[in-house]
């Protein structure tokens, strides 16, 4: 008897925290090809979005039936999305600062409440851009496809060209409708990765950066490499100024490409790749953070 109430205790205790995280892979529908960002709210609400190219659509997602719950089609367009990040009160923050020949005049940060449809805009512009493009493709560091929510404001981290040092700036906004300048608050260089994805813990202690690198072996034979960053014992909001640790992501003969990170719940973190060719549209279950359950 003993033996059997201890095998259902470990039973239902192992049921439960599977059903807490996110299955080993999850293949995403073909509407969500260009997977570039998702946030599930405290509703247990998971919402996803496409890169630039595609409609302004907001994606619904129900895991456990494996399908797209709702389509919300915004009233605003769809120039580069990049990233999605939410905020306490259940409003959507929806990146459309992609820049990826350093030439936009236009980056803004739409915010966005599902419970009603509103929406409004944020404009901004970085403080140390002068020349658009830069002259110097070395120095054209003014792409992001990162983003999070912390303390009242937005954070954004910039997505190096591979002929740079490999810099990754974070700036910050305020979260509220209006016209800004950003303020650049640090930087870190992560060798010979760029930023392509960002999300915060739910208890605000751990940041977590998608990044990854692209290369030839033997200068003709392509090869890629995919990784975590987590970031964590931080003052603030000085996040690189905290301890830094670094997972693999999933790799398929070369690294998939993956552009959105989230904590779907304590110990369990998801990241993203979009479908490319035979690599399929799919979010991981990623394990090997800061508190993680290796």
């Amino acid at each position: 008897m003993k033996h059997l109430l201890l095998f259902l205790f470990f039973n239902t205790f192992l049921h439960t925290a599977s059903a807490q995280c996110l299955p080993h892979r999850t293949r995403l529908p073909a509407a969500l090809k260009e997977v570039s960002g998702m946030v599930r709210l405290p509703n247990g609400d998971f919402w996803l979005l496409n890169d630039g190219g595609n409609g302004p659509h907001l994606f619904l997602y129900d895991l456990a039936a494996d399908s797209i719950r709702e389509t919300r089609l915004l009233s605003c367009t769809n120039i580069d999305w990049e990233d999605l990040s939410a905020d306490p009160a259940g409003n959507l923050y929806i990146g459309d600062f992609g820049n990826n020949f350093n030439n936009r005049r236009d980056l803004r940060i739409y915010r966005f409440h599902p419970a009603d449809n509103s929406l409004d805009s944020i404009v901004f512009s970085y403080p140390d851009q002068t020349a658009f493009p830069p002259g110097d493709e070395k120095s054209r560091n003014f792409d992001c496809e990162a983003m999070v929510f912390f303390r009242d404001s937005l954070h954004l981290f910039s997505k190096s060209r591979f002929k740079g040092d490999h810099v990754t700036k974070h700036y910050v906004v305020p979260a509220r409708p209006g016209h800004y300048i950003a303020e650049l608050r640090e930087s870190i260089r992560l060798k010979n990765r760029v930023v392509s994805g960002a999300a915060l813990s739910r208890d605000g202690k751990t940041l977590a950066l998608t990044s990854y690198i692209v290369g030839f072996k033997l200068g003709f034979i392509p090869f890629s490499k995919a990784h975590v960053f987590y970031f964590s014992e931080f003052a603030g909001s000085r996040f690189f100024q905290g301890k830094k640790k670094k997972v693999r992501l999933p790799k398929c003969f070369i690294a998939r490409q993956f552009e959105s990170v989230l904590e779907w719940s304590p110990g369990c973190w998801g990241a993203a790749n979009e479908g490319i060719g035979p690599q399929k549209q799919s979010v991981w279950c990623i394990r090997g953070g800061f508190g993680d359950a290796n």
